[in-house]
């Protein structure tokens, strides 16, 4: 087998990029039954967040990570290549157990993450199978560990709370503002809070169901608005923060100039976290208009990044424990079956030898032949027994798992495989 993850991520595409190859759940899901059905992976999960696309699965055939690459690029309309890394095996574990652990977020020990990972995971189940959700189960488990031993998520900035300190920075301030949040999931919800705890004056939440903006409004002691109202808004408020999950911009230049307008001078400042975009980028071509995205949050995010620095090797000594317990449980695994086939043939052999000997040596009584059945055996456990235990040990040695591959090869376990039609269903070698 070859676990592999084929993705991009912030630190390798622009958010240009990033918003078309975002995947959506009933995507992911579809994208994934295509690759099953073409015998390309034999199971996997795709994770798609504000920063990244990635996509593990375990192949089923060596050009995987080509097809998958491929995939993309047909998202993204052009190659993708430029963008796209690639992991195997241990690599591709530890990816996903330092990505969960928030260190390779944009914001160091984000929060957030874990749960974008728990509900991809939870997304693609129909999808997935018992390497991958191992994988992702004892990937949150290092998540958490980082979290509770290191102090890689204690006050650690979320990309919410970047977006408000941005904000902060602008207005030298933000208590007694005005602010807009048009969206009402964990996101918009997380800015909502850290507004509040500015001192931001009127907070008004704004979403297409109503009833979302009203519930996430009466838990903080903001203001609902219907959607179609909250254009008018525009007008007032200081600052506008978007986090819809929209696959299209929803806030146009036509609907900003129209509130600008109105505005006089008062600059507006507006913070897109969400991915694919909420705001047209033209929008930050207006006078008086401050418009950042993710990208343009880097800068903000790097303040708050020393603080946790320090953290990160520690983090990172337990995710190293974590993926180990992972890759022996895959290298047993994998070895196991082979160890059985290897024993099995080799018995095989052995009874076929043993029979041309009794019929050579004539006659015998039964406690002769049983001596001589025994001493069979006993020789071939000796011969097989550290051959077994090297080969499970082999596996789980870091290099991969290409000792068993060496191993089928070796003793023509492969072809026994072929004639025998089907492999075991256990046998992920």
């Amino acid at each position: 087998m070859a676990l592999i993850v084929v993705g991009v991520s912030h630190a390798t595409a622009p958010i240009e990029a990033r918003e078309k190859l975002a995947f959506r759940p009933w995507e992911a899901l579809q994208s994934l039954g295509r690759l099953r059905e073409q015998g390309v992976i034999r199971e996997g999960v795709v994770l798609s967040t504000c920063n990244r696309t990635e996509i593990y699965a375990v192949e089923d055939d060596e050009t995987a990570a080509a097809r998958i690459s491929s995939l993309l690029s047909e998202r993204l309309g052009g190659d993708a290549a430029g963008f796209v890394y690639i992991k195997h095996d241990r690599d591709a574990a530890t990816h996903l157990f330092g990505v969960a652990a928030g260190l390779d977020s944009m914001i160091l020990g984000e929060a957030q993450i874990q749960g974008q990972v728990k509900s991809a995971w939870e997304e693609c189940r129909a999808q997935s199978g018992p390497i991958v959700n191992r994988l992702f189960q004892n990937a949150l488990l290092a998540a958490s560990r980082a979290r509770e031993e290191t102090g890689i998520g204690r006050g650690a900035a979320s990309v919410s709370s970047a977006a408000v300190q941005l904000a902060k920075k602008i207005f030298g301030g933000l208590a007694g503002r005005r602010a807009m949040i048009l969206g009402a999931g964990d996101v918009a919800e997380l800015a909502l809070e850290c507004l509040l705890a500015e001192g931001v004056r009127v907070a008004i939440v704004a979403n297409r169901t109503h009833e979302r903006a009203q519930i996430l409004a009466a838990r903080h002691g903001a203001t609902a608005m219907h959607y179609d109202q909250c254009w008018d808004a525009l007008r007032d408020v200081d600052l506008l923060i978007c986090s819809t999950s929209s696959p299209h911009p929803v806030v146009s230049v036509e609907r900003v100039r129209t509130a600008v307008e109105a505005r006089g001078d008062r600059p507006l400042c507006i913070l897109d976290i969400a991915l694919p975009r909420d705001v047209e980028a033209a929008v930050g071509d207006l006078d008086n208009v401050f418009l950042y995205d993710l990208d343009g949050l880097r800068a903000a995010a790097a303040a708050n990044l020393e603080r946790r620095e320090e953290n990160i090797p520690a983090a990172r000594a337990i995710i190293a424990a974590e993926v180990q317990k992972y890759w022996d449980w895959v290298a047993g695994l994998a070895a196991v079956p082979v160890v059985r086939e290897f024993r099995e043939e080799m018995d095989r052999l052995r009874s076929t030898e043993l029979a041309a000997a009794l019929r050579r040596l004539g006659p015998l009584s039964p406690e002769q032949a049983e001596s001589i059945e025994h001493f069979s055996k006993s020789l071939m456990n000796k011969f097989l027994h550290e051959p077994s235990v090297r080969l499970r040990a082999a596996a789980a040695n870091g290099r991969g798992l290409g000792v068993v591959d060496a191993a089928r090869y070796l003793f023509g376990l492969e072809r026994k495989e072929s004639e025998a039609g089907e492999r075991e269903p256990t046998d992920i070698a």
